[in-house]
């Protein structure tokens, strides 16, 4: 036991003298550790002995950072916070008894989540306007090669020897105009139109003015086109907010239907009278002149061989319904209300339908009597044998409206006459269940039957008819135009309805020539004018530019999808297709004025017009002839600001002749010159840009041409560099302030500078004596003054040193050979 206790006391005894042994004043830190934390500490460094590289790299990391004032942990925690934060995921639930650190969770969680969304909005808002856009470029892309396709064609080589311009002396490349006679007669009927326009007044009639030159074509289908034109554009017009609105009332389809049916029976007048005056023998035309022997004529031509069966009677010989049919056809009323007078006890009580048919204003009967003599058709009149009265039953009452009645009409006018005036339009209609409106029997024309059942490409003219009578303007228009022989005619009738605000047109620009939106009712059509009037322009507005201009006019009113006005879009992109820009947008004379272009005819807002175009081509990239237009729209500061930006680009070029820096230095020059002489300044800053770039290009021509002195003179004015170790911290105080012109161009200017101090420390370093000739006679500032050929080359080296020293302390990333080359030549001339 004794043994025992003196061992613990040698141990103790022994650890008190360690403690001593420690205690030695000095300033060391006590590690007072148990076993356990001595054998984690000790596993801890065996489990650190293998990643002695990256432990290294820590090390030199914490160096390099410590140095620069950074602590490397605190900088990993809070990039693991952020790391963490930029997930936005919602943070771990605690425990529901801690009511504060809930809250606290609950409202980072919210702002997690508000975050979270509003970053995904912002990508899918920022996708769908980038798709957006996307679609709207191609569009517009598609419209142009779809134009451009449509507008060429053979008639395109078809050049008239004896045209002539009636309206300009257009100058074009191939000495002639691409447009046939026919078209150049309708621009001159544009250009007037125009003309009356502009100068404000009464509008003169499109109708008479196209109408005129369809006259001088000798073409009766074109002549006969205009006068349907005619008749279905002398409406009443309906106050209403939208011409949709218009087209839907029953107003205007009762006038468009009235119209129709008028044009319809004067030109069957006209019909009947040529074949009765072309057969006057057969005719044997006589008695008192009137619609009544002119019928009874054409029947004496029409029906030689007698009806053997006639019902109810005859006038003269001839069948009683065939002739009150034809008085109707032909629009005379009267002269049939003569005949069922002259027999009104054979034809019971039709005499009294007739007679409140013909009195009334719409040509409709009241609703009992229309009841009554459908009644009696269905009973009797329909299973009559003779067809004439059938029909004529049907015309009166509006019986059987589906009926087709091929033995009367068996002529594609007839049949359209018969429908027209059959159509019904009053509400009360709707008691009967046999009944046709118009939007019914539009549908059938143009779905039902449609172009292959008219044989509608053989027979333009025919199949236009039905379509513009039955007021289907869009679609009638929109079939024209896509062949090329009567295109031009398709485009002047939607010339004609547009300006009588007609047309259904369509919200976007870029719809399709003929389009429907949703909401329209069935079977309306929207055309798209614009598209129309460009396509049929892309065929000669690269050789006759001013009577492309005077079609695009026409569009004044309209809107892009963009919401710019389309007139202006449309010159915009005339001037840059054609680059008449001195034709169309007029130029600047010597003394500043503009002499006017085509433009100006329109009493428009020219400036605006000539910006927009200006604003376009620099989009394009076509900069140089921005510069052009915004001077000639007077915008100097534009001006100048594009100027900058071409001449920054050569700036440090060699002067070449016909090289595109001695085109741009010579229009900076000759601008320059005209706006000192006008006072004409842009803003500060882009004025002082401006004439520092000219300087600079001096300065850099003195360098190329080896005029060493002249461009170190020209440099040290310019007071852009630093030429003395003390002004370095001055110059890179001011290079914030240096334009970015300037700044692009800097790594050249200090090359050329740092060239130029090496070239004369060269030059004074081979002369070898004050007193040598030329060429080694120098007349640098030191050289001249001091007289001291080593005070001269340490002037140099100063202002070396000065350069080297600014190049590396700007805030400005070099070009990587850049500070090579300098450091080079600088360490040449020690």
């Amino acid at each position: 036991m004794m043994d025992v206790d003196s061992g613990f006391g040698d141990l103790l005894q022994q650890a008190q003298q360690l403690t001593a042994d420690m205690d030695t004043g000095m300033e060391l830190p006590r590690v007072e550790r148990n076993l356990q934390q001595l054998k984690e500490a000790a596993q801890r460094m065996a489990s650190r002995v293998p990643l002695v590289a990256q432990e290294t790299t820590d090390v030199k990391a914490s160096l390099l950072l410590g140095s620069r004032g950074y602590d490397i942990r605190r900088v990993a925690h809070k990039l693991e916070e952020l790391s963490t934060a930029k997930t936005f995921e919602p943070l771990e639930p605690i425990r529901d008894t801690d009511i504060q650190g809930f809250l606290k969770n609950e409202r980072e969680n919210a702002l997690l989540a508000a975050i979270e969304q509003t970053r995904k909005n912002t990508f899918e808002e920022t996708e769908r306007r980038h798709w957006a856009d996307m679609e709207s470029e191609w569009e517009q892309e598609k419209q142009k090669i779809l134009t451009a396709l449509v507008g060429t064609g053979q008639d395109m080589l078809d050049f008239p020897h004896d045209s002539q311009n009636l309206l300009t002396d257009t100058m074009n490349m191939q000495g002639r105009t691409a447009m046939d006679s026919v078209e150049m007669a309708y621009a001159k009927q544009v250009y007037i139109y125009n003309d009356k326009v502009v100068q404000g007044g009464i509008k003169p009639s499109l109708v008479d003015m196209f109408s005129s030159v369809a006259s001088t074509m000798e073409d009766k289908k074109v002549a006969e086109l205009w006068n349907m034109v005619r008749h279905m554009t002398e409406v009443p017009t309906v106050k209403v907010s939208s011409p949709l609105k218009a087209r839907t009332s029953v107003e205007m389809q009762k006038a468009y239907t009235r119209q129709a049916q008028r044009y319809l029976e004067q030109s069957y007048l006209k019909y009947v009278t040529l074949m009765v005056y072309s057969n006057l023998q057969q005719a044997q035309l006589g008695g008192v002149p009137g619609t009544y022997n002119l019928v009874r004529s054409f029947l004496n031509i029409r029906l030689p061989v007698m009806m053997q069966e006639l019902e109810d009677g005859d006038v003269e010989g001839l069948p009683i319904w065939a002739l009150i049919y034809y008085c109707m056809r032909c629009g005379d009323l009267s002269a049939a209300w003569d005949i069922i007078c002259s027999v009104d006890q054979n034809l019971g009580d039709f005499g009294r339908f007739f007679k409140e048919y013909m009195e009334s204003d719409d040509r409709r009967l009241g609703a009992n009597s229309e009841r009554d003599i459908r009644l009696q058709y269905r009973r009797s009149v329909r299973n009559s044998t003779d067809p004439y009265k059938r029909v004529v039953y049907c015309l009166t009452g509006k019986c059987d409206p589906r009926g087709n009645h091929s033995e009367v009409a068996d002529k594609t006018e007839d049949y359209l006459w018969l429908k027209l005036c059959q159509l019904s339009f009053q509400d009360e209609d709707a008691m009967f269940q046999e009944r046709l409106t118009l939007p019914q029997f539009q549908t059938m024309l143009l779905e039902e039957h449609g172009e292959s059942h008219f044989n509608a490409y053989q027979q333009p003219f025919l199949y236009f008819e039905v379509l513009l009578l039955t007021a289907q303007f869009e679609a009638a228009i929109e079939f024209m135009s896509r062949i090329e022989s009567v295109r031009c005619h398709a485009v002047h009738v939607a010339l004609v309805f547009y300006e009588l605000h007609f047309l259904l047109l369509p919200s976007n620009s870029h719809s399709k020539l003929l389009s429907r939106e949703s909401s329209d009712p069935e079977p309306l059509r929207r055309l798209n004018f614009a598209r129309l009037v460009m396509m049929y322009t892309r065929k000669f507005e690269a050789t006759d530019p001013r009577e492309a201009l005077q079609y695009f006019h026409l569009l004044r009113d309209l809107k892009t999808a963009q919401g710019d006005n389309l007139f202006m879009s449309c010159v915009s992109e005339l001037v840059l297709e054609t680059r008449e820009f001195d034709m169309l947008l007029g130029q600047l004379g010597k003394d500043g004025s503009r002499k006017p272009g085509a433009i100006d005819k329109f009493n428009g807002d020219t400036q605006k017009i000539i910006e927009l175009v200006a604003s376009d081509t620099e989009g394009k990239g076509l900069l140089e002839d921005a510069i052009t237009l915004y001077d000639l729209a007077k915008n100097h500061d534009k001006v100048l600001e594009l100027l900058n930006k071409l001449l920054s680009q050569v700036v440090s070029q060699p002067s070449t002749p016909q090289s595109t820096r001695d085109r741009l230095k010579q229009l900076a020059l000759a601008i320059a010159e005209r706006y000192r002489q006008l006072a004409a300044r842009g803003s500060q800053h882009t004025t002082e840009t401006f004439h520092l770039l000219l300087d600079l290009m001096t300065f850099f021509d003195h360098y190329h041409l080896g005029r060493t002195e002249e461009a170190h003179k020209v440099i040290q004015e310019l007071r852009l560099l630093p030429f003395a170790v003390s002004a370095v911290e001055q110059k890179v105080k001011a290079f914030r302030f240096y334009p970015d012109e300037v700044r692009r161009s800097l790594p050249d200017i200090l090359l050329a500078t740092m060239s130029i101090l090496h070239t004369q420390y060269k030059h004074v370093r081979s002369c070898g004596s004050l007193s040598a000739q030329p060429p080694c006679s120098l007349s640098g500032p030191s050289f001249r003054e001091d007289g001291g050929r080593q005070q001269y080359i340490d002037d140099l080296r100063s202002q070396a040193r000065a350069l080297i020293t600014f190049a590396g302390m700007i805030p400005y990333r070099m070009p990587s050979d850049t500070n090579a080359r300098l450091v080079q030549m600088e360490v040449l001339m020690n």
